[in-house]
């Protein structure tokens, strides 16, 4: 807690000495400088930056600037905030999380990579990050407290240097203890990123920079689910666990630690640099009041660097014998220790050059580029280090069109492929057209893409000093289409994707056996499909508010996978303005369910999640109870999550891995606008 208030104190702080001078920031397409107001007679009456109003752009890199309202949206706020829709933890916030809508863990990837993903939905991504432009210093800190020891920082700081010179700051902060023994989460997330654009509007960058740091103590699953009824364990916590070591003793703030624990971090900088020739020119508004010098842009060279490092670190202190009898059939020492790092190093240069067709809001852009890439692997066990190291070379291009007036067609696509290295013959394709027919109709967007990737480098090899366990495969085909359909007027979402994967890497239970600890390095050599269809309705009757989705998911041919038909969610809320629309209010239920399925296994050893077929996953609908409200830009929650834990068992989402006990959770978002 007091971590908590010395945050918030130092973003209020840094918040109101940020008297820089904020002027007013334009749309990037067309390219655009500072506008000057002028009247008629050509003189100027430039306003001080302190009487604009508020503007807030944000963007990805080189797409256009779209302006950004701060969320004021109080209908789903309880939902928790790093995981999706369809996400599920292994039952306390911050554990290895994956999605029961099926995504394959190696999508979008293209060249070599270590190949964690448990952690995905908690961290920073530097290719993903978003990039403002502001008037105003804008500050948002978000606090959520849960029982057993759950807390959850947020923290986003972005404010201009200049008005063409942004910065901004992001921090996480994931921290749990959990209902169940040893199961731990302290996670720590930062993101820095910034944009520039020069005087002359022709040269432009964008920087980030990001560190992961998630931490998990591993439990190993309770013994069995029907413990879970068993009188004696009323107190969750003293439910036995698999990965309980009597001869391990370490406490912290939270209670008893675990002898296993999984750590992951990643360092990443990304720069992202063009200088863009063309004409400039002379954009005026309907009545001559004010203009905006343009650059029209005709040819531009860029440069990509990037460079990072990911390591992952398993240790098991103190093992016991019991625990890894499928391994090792020997014996451990009283002092013996298993330990396995797993460690990337990357950096990847590339040089591009686009030019651009059409003029105003019909341009088009195209981008041809070549890059090259190195990347160094290892694993460590104490007694040895397995070491590769690898060069490559790729191309990609780009082809891209924005939706710069309303009504426009927008369409994107993208190829990537490696020509030379270890990863040659690695590639993806990547084309989307969108269209918005306007706000009474719907807006439209389809899809498809293509890849070939090598197996991540942590599927090839698993060995600590006590084990060792290779494997050779091939690379993995996935093809994927896809379309959505919204309608903001009817409250309408639906979507169709349809994946087709070939040489499927995965990891299976060699025994048949969750209990078992030792997992196979495997690929699936046929091919196989899977279709979903999702849904999402929103209706208002009067001040209720009802909201349902849906997802069903249908496998075709044999493959060692297994998803639930149908994924579904409700929500049911009374929502209402109060003293004069000073308060906003929205108190409901909500429900979730899946049909039973063979949920995945997780294995702490390997910090995966693998393919079982011997535990069917069957549960009660799960509940929470909430009320959200909202007075200017301060949001608020409280509720009751996993309420039918009250009268039935908790919910097991994956093999050994229950939900939380019934638990109060509280939390706010505090938006501050100088």
């Amino acid at each position: 807690m007091r971590l908590t208030f010395a945050l918030l104190a130092a973003a209020m702080l840094f918040f109101y000495s940020g008297a820089w001078a904020q002027l007013p920031v334009q749309p990037a397409n067309p390219i655009t400088a500072p506008a000057t107001n002028r009247d008629t007679s050509k003189q100027e009456n430039s306003k001080e930056w302190h009487d604009e109003p508020v503007r807030i752009y944000r963007n990805r890199a080189y797409s256009e600037k779209k302006e950004f309202l701060p969320d004021t949206s109080i209908h789903h706020f309880h939902r928790r905030k790093f995981l999706g829709t369809w996400y599920r933890n292994l039952g306390n916030l911050g554990t290895p999380a994956a999605s029961q809508l099926f995504s394959p863990e190696n999508l979008g990837q293209c060249g070599p990579s270590l190949g964690y993903h448990v952690y995905d939905e908690y961290r920073f991504d530097a290719d993903s990050l978003l990039y403002y432009n502001t008037t105003r210093p804008y500050t948002s800190f978000g606090y959520e407290l849960g029982s057993k020891l759950e807390q959850t920082l947020r923290l986003l700081h972005t404010q201009n240097i200049t008005p063409r010179w942004n910065i901004a700051l992001q921090y996480r902060k994931v921290n749990s203890a959990g209902y169940f023994r040893l199961q731990r989460s302290n996670h720590d997330l930062g993101a820095l990123s910034t944009q520039f654009k020069s005087q002359n509007l022709r040269y432009e960058l964008f920087g980030a920079i990001v560190y992961n740091k998630e931490q998990t103590d591993e439990n190993g699953g309770i013994l069995g689910d029907s413990l879970l009824s068993d009188g004696r364990y009323s107190d969750r916590g003293t439910l036995p666990v698999a990965l309980d070591n009597p001869s391990y003793f370490n406490t912290s703030s939270q209670g008893q630690r675990s002898s296993v624990t999984n750590t992951l971090r990643d360092f990443n900088v990304l720069l992202q640099h063009r200088y863009t020739l063309g004409r400039r020119d002379t954009a005026y508004n309907a009545d001559s009041t004010q203009y905006n010098i343009v650059l029209v842009p005709r040819f531009s060279i860029g440069h990509r660097l990037e460079a990072g490092s990911a390591k992952h670190r398993f240790m098991s202190l103190l093992p016991l014998q019991e625990d890894w009898h499928s391994f090792y059939p020997g014996s451990f020492a009283s002092s013996d220790s298993v330990y396995s790092e797993q460690y990337q190093r990357w950096i990847d240069n590339r040089f591009t050059l686009s030019g651009f067709i059409g003029k105003g809001t019909k341009q088009v852009s195209l981008t041809a580029g070549i890059g090259n890439r190195f990347d160094d692997f290892y694993t460590d066990f104490v007694t040895g280090r397995d070491e590769l190291s690898m060069v490559s070379t790729y191309l990609s291009g780009t082809l891209q069109k924005e939706a710069l007036s309303a009504g426009a067609w927008s369409y994107h696509a993208d190829a990537k492929l490696f020509i030379s290295g270890a990863a040659a013959g690695d590639f993806t394709l990547n084309a989307a057209l969108n269209k918005d027919f306007g706000p009474r109709l719907a807006v439209l967007s389809l899809g498809a893409s293509q890849q070939l990737s090598e197996a991540p480098y942590a599927y090839t090899i698993y060995q600590n000093q006590y084990f060792a366990q290779r494997a050779s495969l091939n690379k993995e085909s996935i093809t994927s289409f896809w379309g959505r359909l919204a309608s903001p007027r009817l409250g309408l979402n639906l979507g169709i994707r349809s994946y087709v994967l070939s040489n499927y890497i995965f990891l299976a239970d060699s025994a048949g056996d969750v209990s078992n600890g030792k997992l196979l390095l495997s690929q699936h050599a046929g091919s196989f499909s899977l279709t979903q269809i999702t849904a999402q309705k929103q209706q208002h009757v009067g001040s209720f508010v009802l909201d349902g989705e849906a997802a069903f998911q249908a496998l075709a041919g044999q493959a060692p996978l297994y998803v639930p038909a149908l994924l579904a969610r409700l929500s049911l809320s009374y929502e209402s303005n109060l003293f004069t629309n000073a308060l906003h209010i929205a108190s409901g239920v909500d429900l979730r369910y899946h049909s039973p399925y063979k949920a995945p296994g997780y294995s702490p050893f390997y910090n995966r999640f693998y393919y079982q077929d011997s535990y069917t996953s069957s549960n009660y609908p799960e509940a929470s109870v909430f009320f959200n409200f909202r007075v200017k830009r301060f949001r608020a929650y409280l509720m009751l999550d996993q309420l039918q834990a009250l009268w039935w068992r908790n919910t097991v989402i994956y093999p050994g891995y229950p939900s939380q006990d019934m638990m109060i959770r509280f939390g706010f978002e505090w938006v501050m606008v100088n």
